[in-house]
């Protein structure tokens, strides 16, 4: 979610890439879609792939607005991370154009032990950018990107920020059982928060999605949870999870609006059978500066 003017822009996974504006966060409207049509890079790149977007980040630098988005083949890590940029959000503003970028990063089955998708842009103290991303595998990946975000910075600098155990003896190839996803890093005072999504989403009832963080006074980490425990080695403190009232909850990102934080993210409604749906929280801060979300009845 970003602020342009008096108007929320939400992007999410969908067709082309779902968007939805409000004047307040409550009342939405259903957008034109980023891509009318897939890619073609991501036609080659994907087999099968039929324009089905997921997990856009967006972000304004440079007078830009930038969309980092994810294509891949579900359950592998056959994934690229693509860029799409426009001056403006508003689809009534003359200016209003996506430019596509292409292939950012991609993941090869049997090449990487990582995957290529759930991307998020944080910039350090320096003004430095940084990529994180991942799901699945060896977990979570950070990556300085060049200035422009249009690619990975050379010479090369990469770290795992946050993994959980992998069952040993699982083939390369498959995603595994250290199920972890969804970076998003919050600069909040002297610290980064890691967010990040343990276990299943996407099933439902079956889903048991839940949010965790970690924090570390580096953006490359490394990043500990409440017990001291690193997101490198299996640690994260739970935010948020399910519930009688909501199957899972995860994929957040946080944001300040208006001088407020809020956690915005998706989960699965036990009164609809499981239907997942947009929720947006406070976000508020403990005496020892850990995050807290006091869920409103």
């Amino acid at each position: 979610m970003i602020k342009q003017g008096d108007t929320y822009y939400l992007f999410c996974t969908g067709r082309g890439i779902s968007v939805w504006s409000s004047p307040d966060m409550e009342s939405w409207k259903k957008e034109k879609p980023v891509f009318n049509t897939a890619p073609a890079w991501a036609v080659e790149a994907i087999p099968g792939f039929k324009n089905h977007i997921w997990a856009p980040d967006i972000s304004f630098h440079n007078e830009k607005y930038y969309l980092f988005y994810s294509v891949s083949a579900f359950g592998k890590n056959t994934s690229c991370i693509g860029l799409v940029t426009n001056k403006t959000l508003n689809p009534n503003d003359p200016d209003y154009k996506w430019e596509d970028h292409g292939k950012i990063i991609q993941s090869v089955p049997g090449r990487d032990m990582w995957n290529a998708i759930d991307p998020n842009l944080i910039r350090d103290e320096e003004g430095t950018a940084w990529l994180s991303f991942g799901s699945f595998w060896n977990g979570l990946k950070l990556v300085k990107m060049k200035n422009d975000l249009t690619a990975i910075a050379e010479p090369q600098e990469w770290y795992t920020v946050a993994s959980r155990p992998r069952t040993y003896g699982i083939a390369d190839s498959l995603a595994g059982n250290a199920a972890i996803e969804a970076p998003f890093i919050f600069n909040k005072d002297k610290y980064y928060y890691l967010f990040a999504s343990f276990d299943h989403c996407c099933r439902g009832v079956n889903s048991t999605y839940k949010i965790v963080v970690g924090r570390s006074e580096q953006v490359k980490g490394p990043y500990v949870d409440k017990t001291g425990k690193k997101m490198a080695e299996g640690g994260g403190s739970i935010v948020l999870e399910g519930n009688n009232a909501w199957y899972g909850v995860g994929h957040n990102s946080a944001y300040t609006f208006n001088g407020t934080d809020y956690l915005v993210f998706h989960g699965y409604d036990a009164s609809e059978n499981g239907k997942s749906k947009l929720r947006i929280e406070k976000l508020t801060w403990d005496a020892q500066g850990w995050p807290v979300v006091l869920v409103e009845k």
